[in-house]
């Protein structure tokens, strides 16, 4: 204790941005005046608490979010946000757990069993030598790079798109969340709510549908059918449950409001994963 205080004492002035301190906190930046190696315990501790926020917080953010929809959105907006975990890094965590899972235990994502190599023959050469950006041009190329795609093994195929899927589709996922907002703006145009609201409408309710199909994925492969029905049961009804409690209004424009958010995000999902299974097969 005596060592302590003496190097309590001897600090002035923070080691982190100078400025003068009178006890254990700078009042500026907030580091500590105290400084010591940190023991194992320390460091598990401290990564614990502040990168996975395994703390009381984290619990009571995953039971509202999971249990209660639109409870957090709400809750955010209210502006009693201290109590919870971050909305972006609710949403990043629940993902990244997700598409761990897929690739450890979820379903195959490609099969080329049935499918025999084919072999690469010139297809359209004429417009593809005569340069330029012609569609005939643009057509020759991408049918090239099918052909090639095609006269891989099966091993091969496979590996490009299951190394495409996992290197893009996150992002091509966490990309889509402005335009899931954007949908939300379109669909309650003269509610007076700002875009960042429905923003973080978007990243709690994403956050949620990953966090229920991460556990769809283990009562998929632990054989628990009637669990996994009530899960699907459960991820129909929660948007528009969740939409009633933050932005309100009848249960029959609620539900319209939902259809079409619905069939626009399957459709852009869709297309950003078409497209990234065109990028394994460009590349």
């Amino acid at each position: 204790m005596t060592s302590q205080l003496a190097a309590h004492d001897a600090t002035t002035h923070c080691h982190n941005c100078g400025a003068a301190v009178t006890y254990h906190y700078c009042a500026l930046c907030g580091q500590e005046t105290t400084l010591h190696v940190p023991s194992a315990g320390e460091f598990i501790h401290e990564f614990v608490g502040h990168y996975v926020a395994l703390e009381g917080r984290l619990w009571k953010t995953l039971a509202y979010l999971l249990l209660k929809p639109g409870l957090l959105t709400a809750e955010y907006i209210a502006g009693r946000r201290v109590r919870y975990v971050e909305p972006l890094r609710v949403y990043l965590t629940l993902s990244i757990l997700f598409f761990a899972l897929l690739k450890v235990v979820g379903p195959q994502l490609a099969n080329f069993d049935d499918v025999p190599p084919a072999k690469a023959a010139p297809v359209a050469t004429a417009g593809a030598a005569a340069g330029g950006d012609s569609p005939s041009a643009l057509s020759s190329a991408l049918a090239v790079k099918i052909n090639t795609f095609m006269a891989k093994s099966e091993r091969e195929r496979t590996r490009l798109i299951t190394t495409g899927f996992y290197s893009y589709v996150p992002y091509a996922m966490f990309c889509l969340m402005p335009l899931f907002a954007l949908y939300l703006k379109l669909l309650y145009l003269g509610s007076g709510r700002y875009y960042g609201e429905h923003l973080l409408f978007a990243l709690h309710s994403n956050g949620f549908a990953f966090a229920m199909f991460s556990i769809m994925i283990a009562t998929s492969y632990l054989n628990i059918g009637p669990l996994t029905f009530l899960l699907v049961l459960w991820l129909l009804l929660y948007l528009p449950l969740a939409m009633r409690r933050v932005y309100g209004g009848g249960r029959v424009m609620t539900g319209l409001r939902w259809l079409v958010l619905a069939a626009l995000h399957m459709l852009s999902m869709a297309a950003a994963i078409l497209a990234v299974f065109g990028l394994a097969v460009m590349n």
